[in-house]
């Protein structure tokens, strides 16, 4: 009975990692491996973001009007992710 149970609870543990892992497809990832995630029909709000070059080292800062009312402040990191915050903003009306 102990083997049995052993068994199912290795198989779950298996059956656990293997999702986990699915979840991390690479998919959409471009040849630098920084892909977006897919959107609904193919088609997003793409109009272009303010970006902000800082001197090599540092990361850059995108900023533009996300939904009705906030911005969405980005910057990149070449090591690392990205930081993102999103704040109200009246000036940002749709």
């Amino acid at each position: 009975m102990r083997r049995i149970r052993a068994s199912v609870g290795a198989a779950a543990l298996v059956l656990t990692v293997g999702a986990l892992l699915a979840g991390c497809s690479q998919e959409y990832q471009d040849e630098r491996g920084k892909g977006d995630a897919p959107v609904e029909g193919g088609k997003g709000e793409d109009t272009p973001a303010e970006v902000y070059n800082m001197p090599d080292g540092f990361g850059n800062l995108a900023t533009k009007c996300v939904g009705h009312g906030f911005r969405a402040y980005v910057t990149t990191n070449a090591t690392g992710p990205s930081n993102v915050q999103v704040v109200e903003d009246k000036s940002c009306v749709g």
